[in-house]
C-alpha cells in the first residue's frame, strides 16, 4: 500500500509586488533582481490575512475542483514557518476554516522543506494502514516577517499556498522512498533571531529588527546547490532511478541560479524542470505544492516526479513519486469573487 496525491489546489493573493517596486524603496534594481534571483514579481497578502487564510482558501481550491467529501479527512498537516500565532496550532485555525470537522491538525515547521517532510510523514500515515485519507499544505505569509529596509531577504520572498490530497492506493503509483536531512550547525546563517522562548520579542528587538528575517546569502545558497544536488541524487539511487526515468523535476524556488545549478548536478535537461519564481517569489513551505498546483496538467498517469528542498535549519531532502490517478474533476465551480457569488470555469 502506498500514498498517492490524488487532488491539488492552490492559492496566491492578487496583489501583486514588483521588481520595480522594491527597487523604490531599497538600493537595488529591476536588472539585477531578475539576473541573481530569476524573480519578476511577488505576491503579497494584506494586513488581515493571516497563513490560516492562505491555507484555507488553498483547501477550498481544491475541493471546488475535485469530487472530494471533506467529511472524509482524517488529518491536516501545515507545514509553515508563519504561524497565525505562537499560539495554539494554525491547523486547528484552518479545520475551523475549512470545516474539517472529522479531522485532527498539527503544525510542522522544516521552513522550506515543510511541505516535503510533511509529505513524508504523511505517507507514513497512510502506509501504517491507520489513515486513508490526508490534506497536506505548505502555506506562509513571508510578508510578515520580511523587512522592507533590507535588500539581502525583501527581494526573495512572497506569500501563497498550496495543498494536496494523499490518499491510499494499492496500485504502483505514489510516494517512492524519501531522503530527509537536517544540520542545526546552520541555523544562525537563516533565521529570525528574535520572537521566540531563546529571544522574546522586545523592545530591543524591535529596534534592532531582530523580529525579522535573517539571511547570510552567500553561504546559504552555496549550502543549498550542494545540498539539494546531492539528496536528488542520493534520492535516485535509493528508488533505483536514473536520471533519465525522471520526467519532471519539481525544485524548492528560492533563487533560479539553484534551480539552474541543480538540474545541470543531475544532468536532467531544463525543460523537465518546473519553475514559477519569476511569478511567486520564494513562498518558503508552499513553493513545491504551488508547482504542483500550477503544473498539474502537465504531469500524467505513470510519469516520475522528482521533488527536492532546501530551507533553514539547514533542513533539505528529496524523494520520487510515480504520477496516479487524480480524482474526477468538478468542471463548473463557485467562487468568491468581489464578495459575490459566481460560475466560473475553473483553470486552477
Amino acid at each position: 500500500m502506498s500514498a498517492v496525491i490524488t487532488a491539488i489546489g492552490g492559492f496566491v493573493p492578487s496583489s501583486i509586488l514588483t521588481n520595480k517596486k522594491i527597487s523604490e524603496t531599497v538600493d537595488t534594481s529591476e536588472e539585477w533582481i531578475i539576473k541573481r534571483t530569476g524573480i519578476r514579481e511577488r505576491r503579497i497578502a494584506d494586513d488581515d490575512t493571516a497563513t490560516s487564510d492562505l491555507a484555507a482558501a488553498a483547501i477550498e481550491n481544491l475541493f471546488e475542483n475535485y469530487k472530494v467529501d471533506r467529511e472524509e479527512i482524517e488529518a491536516l498537516l501545515v507545514a509553515t514557518a508563519t504561524p497565525d500565532h505562537i499560539l495554539a496550532p494554525t491547523a486547528s485555525i484552518v479545520c475551523d476554516k475549512s470545516g474539517l470537522t472529522n479531522a485532527f491538525g498539527i503544525d510542522m515547521n522544516a521552513a522550506c522543506s515543510g511541505f516535503l517532510y510533511a509529505l513524508e510523514m504523511g505517507a507514513n500515515m497512510i502506509e501504517s494502514g491507520r489513515y486513508k485519507k490526508l490534506i497536506i499544505v505548505g502555506a506562509d505569509k513571508m510578508s510578515s516577517i520580511v523587512d522592507y529596509e533590507d535588500r539581502n531577504t525583501c527581494i526573495l520572498f512572497g506569500d501563497g499556498a498550496g495543498a494536496v490530497l494523499l490518499e491510499k492506493t494499492e496500485s504502483d503509483a505514489g510516494l517512492m522512498k524519501t531522503i530527509l536531512k537536517t544540520d542545526g550547525s546552520g541555523v544562525s546563517s537563516l533565521a529570525v533571531p528574535a520572537g521566540g522562548s531563546r529571544n522574546p520579542t522586545s523592545m530591543q528587538s524591535l529596534l534592532h529588527r531582530t523580529h525579522y528575517l535573517k539571511q547570510d546569502g552567500a553561504f546559504v545558497f552555496k549550502r543549498a546547490v550542494a545540498a539539494m544536488s546531492q539528496v536528488s541524487q542520493d534520492a535516485l539511487v535509493k528508488n533505483d532511478l536514473q536520471a533519465d526515468h525522471i520526467d519532471w523535476v519539481v525544485p524548492h524556488q528560492a533563487n533560479l541560479r539553484i534551480i539552474n545549478a541543480v538540474s545541470e548536478s543531475l544532468n536532467i535537461d531544463f525543460d523537465k524542470v518546473k519553475v514559477n519564481i519569476d511569478r511567486y517569489g520564494n513562498t518558503t513551505s508552499a513553493t513545491v505544492p504551488l508547482c504542483l498546483w500550477d503544473f498539474k496538467d502537465d504531469f500524467k498517469e505513470g510519469q516520475n516526479v522528482l521533488i527536492t528542498t532546501f530551507g533553514a535549519g539547514f533542513s533539505w531532502g528529496a524523494t520520487c513519486l510515480k504520477w496516479g490517478v487524480m480524482r474526477e474533476k468538478n468542471p463548473i465551480a463557485t467562487i468568491k469573487a468581489d464578495k459575490k457569488e459566481e460560475a466560473v470555469l475553473v483553470e486552477h
